[in-house]
């Protein structure tokens, strides 16, 4: 869940170091360091907590050089203090490195690295790998052709040891113009530039640097030089990459004048729709298109099943989906938490088709999941939102949400995406089966509303303002909905808890009774998603339910409900839409709300504490 960057060249390496870091602080926001060459060895720079306290240590001792590396921290191992910061050094200084992810054999290595004289530092289990690469230093000779070879045979053989996931930064002492770079598991982008090379934890810190990059798969390793960079393979030896053009501007990662990057996100959502339609709605054959799920029609008529697998905010948008490709194309779907399947072992039929759903692409537990679905025969494709992202590459196709990036580590846009792109893929299933002509013509016309739909929803924003802070003070809220609002209940009570450290669920409205409704008392208040539909009497007779305990109730409706004001105490209007596409319009008061409780509270909306945006840990 760490953010790295690193710079070679023939520039100052540390505006881009604290600017990329900046760009990264969603990952992780614990602590934060570089290493700079400062024209006569690395000098290191540690800070506890944001960004800010690590450019002021900068500023007071001020040293740049042609090759950095920095790292922002969301702690696994040790807690946050300086020691535990990165970067770390290896043996006697000449290893200096940055680590994203987690080394599960650490323990067995430090005693082993404690055995032959190493002297820890820090509670991390970077620092291991980083002693680990200096011993591989001491056992690797030296070659007077090419002196760098001995540096990334030492790396080779530090890794080759390492049990876990890792994305690695590696400067060294005596090489001031050596990076070296080594990925499994934890993302990392090289960025090309005209006698420079820049790497990261993603893509954001190299808008406006560079135009072109490359996506490091598993078991690579990258040597970077001011001169040129070569990819080798742990098994395939040297190996020629793919350079790909950089398609996020600058002004995609900036705040553009909101005040956070949840409410910037939560308003680009009627775009981020527009964007994850285009191309893909059929009129003329009234389906959806889809150009990389690598399946012909015949093969996609012969899946029985599909499991659709995810982790938090995916999860949810999973249930929309299944309600969603039961309705359209009646094929059986289960919705699994990836963290359960992968150990669960279910019996899995064949003809089943597996679905990983993740905005990051890197989420370890999806990843791990779609993994072991896949060692044991089944079709696998991922639904996620960053291109060349781990899953991405893992997954035998698949479809990107083209959302954009998304930075606030409470997800919006590219849950109303994934909805989306879900609602399409039903349609696809459906006119493939049994769906007829006139159906999905009516489905793509329902769709085609959404972004207007949503764009109009964001009108409720100054009355939800004042709906918050009446209700900023409660300690518990539910959330309830039935049929596709049911996910949207779920949704929101997250968004609550992850930002506004307020505890909410979420539940079916009609289970309501069967428990939670003793948890009703005038200090609790319930909203309700009660959009126009075939649930609504249903969902009208449990509201009355719980204001006959005095429970508060704000009701997100459908414009025009002539009833709803008689029983919620607060209402909040949403245009009166189709079923399908009620997750994608319903939840946006709920996140506008979570996002202003989250304000008056105090909260810090973009780095809520203890979460990081990418959680590529187990």
């Amino acid at each position: 869940m760490c953010g790295i960057v690193g710079y070679v060249g023939s520039d100052k390496a540390g505006d881009f170091l604290l600017s990329g870091l900046r760009r990264l602080e969603y990952r992780g926001y614990d602590s934060a360091g570089v290493a700079i060459h400062g024209g006569d060895t690395f000098h290191i720079t540690r800070a506890v907590g944001r960004i800010d306290a690590l450019a002021s240590s900068l500023g007071q001792n001020p040293v740049d050089g042609p090759i950095g590396i920095g790292h922002t921290r969301w702690a696994t191992h040790g807690p946050a203090t300086q020691e535990n910061a990165h970067p770390h050094i290896g043996g006697d200084g000449e290893v200096i490195l940055v680590h994203n992810g987690v080394i599960e054999n650490f323990q067995t290595l430090k005693n082993e690295l404690i055995e032959k004289g190493y002297a820890f530092q820090s509670a991390t289990d970077s620092e291991v790998v980083a002693h680990l690469i200096a011993e591989g230093l001491r056992v690797t000779p030296e070659t007077a052709e090419d002196p760098s070879l001995q540096y990334v045979q030492a790396v080779q053989w530090a890794v080759a040891q390492l049990r876990g996931t890792y994305g690695l930064v590696i400067a060294f002492r005596d090489q001031p113009d050596l990076l070296i770079a080594a990925r499994f598991g934890s993302p990392l982008v090289i960025g090309i530039g005209n006698g420079e090379y820049f790497v990261a934890s993603d893509s954001s810190p190299l808008a406006g640097c560079t135009d072109r990059i490359v996506y490091m798969a598993d078991h690579q390793l990258a040597v970077l030089r001011p001169g040129g960079f070569s990819v080798t393979h742990r098994e395939q030896g040297k190996v020629t990459v793919q350079i790909q053009p950089l398609e996020a501007a600058e002004e995609e990662v900036s705040l553009q004048g909101y005040e956070h990057y949840m409410l910037k996100e939560i308003y680009e959502q009627p775009e981020s729709l527009k964007n994850a339609m285009r191309g893909r709605l059929d009129e003329e054959n009234a389906t959806a298109v889809f150009g990389g799920l690598n399946l012909t029609p015949q093969q996609l008529r012969s899946v029985e099943r599909i499991i659709l697998t995810g982790c938090g905010t995916s999860w949810h948008s999973a249930l929309v989906g299944e309600y969603l490709i039961e309705e359209l194309a009646r094929i059986p779907v289960c919705v699994e938490y990836a963290s359960e399947l992968r150990y669960r072992n279910p019996p899995i039929e064949n003809n089943t088709l597996v679905f990983g759903i993740t905005q990051s692409g890197e989420t370890a537990d999806t990843l791990a999941a779609l993994r072991e679905t896949k060692r044991k025969g089944h079709r696998t494709l991922a639904l996620c939102n960053v291109v060349g992202s781990s899953i991405a590459q893992a997954a035998d196709g698949g479809v990107y949400l083209h959302a954009g990036p998304e930075i606030g580590v409470a997800s919006t846009k590219a849950y109303t995406s994934q909805c989306c792109v879900l609602a399409m893929l039903a349609l696809y299933f459906g006119r493939i089966r049994h769906l007829s002509f006139e159906a999905g013509r009516n489905i793509i016309r329902d769709l085609q509303q959404a972004p207007g739909a949503v764009q109009e929803a964001l009108t409720c924003n100054e009355h939800v303002k004042t709906v918050a802070e009446k209700y900023k003070d409660a300690t518990n809220i539910l959330y309830l909905g039935r049929q596709y609002n049911f996910p949207t209940a779920l949704e929101g009570a997250l968004k609550l808890k992850e930002i506004s450290y307020v505890h909410a669920e979420g539940y079916p409205a009609a289970e309501m009774k069967h428990g939670p409704i003793a948890l009703v008392d005038e200090k609790t208040p319930s909203v309700f998603i009660i959009p126009q539909g075939t649930t609504y009497d249903k969902v009208m007779a449990n509201m009355e339910e719980v204001k006959a305990r005095g429970g508060p109730i704000i009701a997100v409706a459908s414009k025009n409900d002539p009833h709803i004001d008689a029983v919620a105490d607060d209402v909040i209007h949403i245009p009166d839409v189709p079923a399908i596409i009620q997750p994608i319009v319903s939840v946006v008061p709920l996140q506008l709300l979570s996002y202003h409780i989250a304000l008056l509270r105090g909260c810090d909306v973009d780095k809520p504490r203890n979460l990081a945006k990418s959680v590529t840990v187990e």
